[in-house]
């Protein structure tokens, strides 16, 4: 692959990108979606200052980048995926890229997740809410949504349930990290030291399956023949990655469906009465609402696109979100609707030869979640909906989400 070099800092001019000057992380923490519809209105290009890269905000472009290998690299210097993770699935390009999806992507077809993990799943979904199920309401992030893909990753990956703790104070370093595009070097330091701890967990993970049978993804991994097995190292780093994906989109996914039902109280009724509705409400919650709003790439050379100049090493985010509600791609795309006929064909999984290898995971989570949320617990919905708004421009769900029910005599 040819390589992406660490630019100097480029000047950009304001003037002819004024939109992108003036944007600043605290507003897109907030509410991007203004930002996202004045850009596609007037600067679907752009450079934003305040975060040292360019933008991409239109359906049909951000396609075209993420479908464009020869063009735009995942990996650079200035990765923060690469910073935290080392070389993995993500970063990878080419056959190295390609070795490791092969290992991967067995475990994570449609029919192996639904056949694997289904009974898993309902039981760990269960198991959550019998512990707050006689109550009148709960933090739905705290109680479910931040537990539930941690300990279904652990059973993916046929580690001890013991550890989903810590895991999950991993996890809360690493998404710190990943959305650090100013450098902040504390969050580098506290994201080194999270990943050597983490990889010491799986280390030991290897060593008690290697040359056994058991189930389980890492025990999958570890005996594969040698001419297609990953080194330990290459092992624990792509799980770094796989783990994180899984936790980060399943946790924000039944969050912000959960909110976005409560927000349409039409929708939320007919959902009570026909949970046939789900697959499609996941669908159309995963367009309107991205848990995750960006995939980054990277010039690998001088790149002119669309009138505008990209130099080698240029830090180029394909707003996912953004593009999911382009009225280029669909008509009235502000508005939550899932009898859309038919659905559209979202971004929120990304598409390319880097797209989301979990996505049949985390769409089966999410909807077995919803299931038995809405099932067990009569007339759920968020107290104050409007209070807890979704919040990120990187990954993007509430910070909390009070909800309440009719607890059942």
């Amino acid at each position: 692959m040819d390589p992406v070099t660490d630019p100097a800092a480029p000047i950009r001019s304001a003037g002819r990108y004024p939109i992108g000057a003036t944007i600043t992380e605290q507003q897109l923490l907030n509410d991007p979606y203004p930002v996202y519809r004045s850009l596609q209105e007037r600067e679907p290009v752009t450079w934003v200052e305040e975060l040292g890269m360019w933008w991409v905000v239109g359906h049909g472009q951000v396609t075209e980048i993420l479908l464009d290998d020869a063009r735009f690299a995942t990996s650079s210097p200035a990765s923060v995926i690469r910073g935290t993770f080392g070389m993995q699935m993500l970063s990878a390009e080419g056959e190295q890229h390609a070795r490791y999806k092969r290992a991967a992507r067995p475990a994570f077809q449609p029919q192996a997740v639904r056949t694997g993990f289904t009974d898993a799943i309902s039981r760990l979904v269960d198991e959550l809410i019998d512990d707050f199920a006689g109550s009148p309401g709960v933090d739905l992030r705290a109680a479910f949504a931040a537990q539930l893909p941690v300990r279904t990753i652990l059973h993916v990956f046929g580690l001890p349930q013991t550890a989903a703790p810590q895991l999950r104070i991993w996890y809360d370093v690493f998404e710190k990290a990943l959305a650090n595009f100013s450098g902040n070097e504390q969050i580098k330091a506290a994201a080194a030291a999270s990943v050597a701890q983490f990889h010491a967990f799986l280390m030991v993970g290897i060593a008690k399956v290697r040359g056994t049978t058991d189930a389980g993804f890492l025990a999958e991994l570890v005996n594969q023949p040698d001419e297609r097995r990953l080194t330990d190292e290459e092992i624990c780093r792509n799980a770094s990655i796989i783990m994180f994906g899984g936790i980060s989109t399943v946790e924000a996914l039944i969050l912000n469906s959960v909110w976005t039902l409560a927000m349409h109280p039409q929708t939320e009724a007919r959902v009570r009465q026909d949970q046939g509705l789900l697959p499609r409400v996941i669908e159309e919650v995963l367009r309107w609402q991205s848990p995750v709003q960006s995939a980054t790439r990277y010039a690998r050379a001088d790149v002119d696109f669309h009138g505008h100049r990209f130099r080698a090493g240029d830090t180029v985010n394909c707003m996912l979100a953004a593009a999911n509600r382009d009225p280029a791609f669909l008509a009235d795309a502000e508005r939550f609707d899932i009898d859309r006929n038919p659905l559209p064909r979202h971004l929120a999984f990304a598409t390319g030869s880097h797209f989301c290898i979990g996505l049949h995971l985390a769409r089966l989570q999410a909807r077995i979640a919803l299931e038995r949320l809405y099932a067990r617990l009569e007339g759920l919905t968020v107290d104050a909906p409007q209070q807890y708004c979704p919040r990120g421009y990187e990954f993007r769900q509430p910070d909390r989400l009070p909800v309440v029910w009719r607890p059942r005599r």
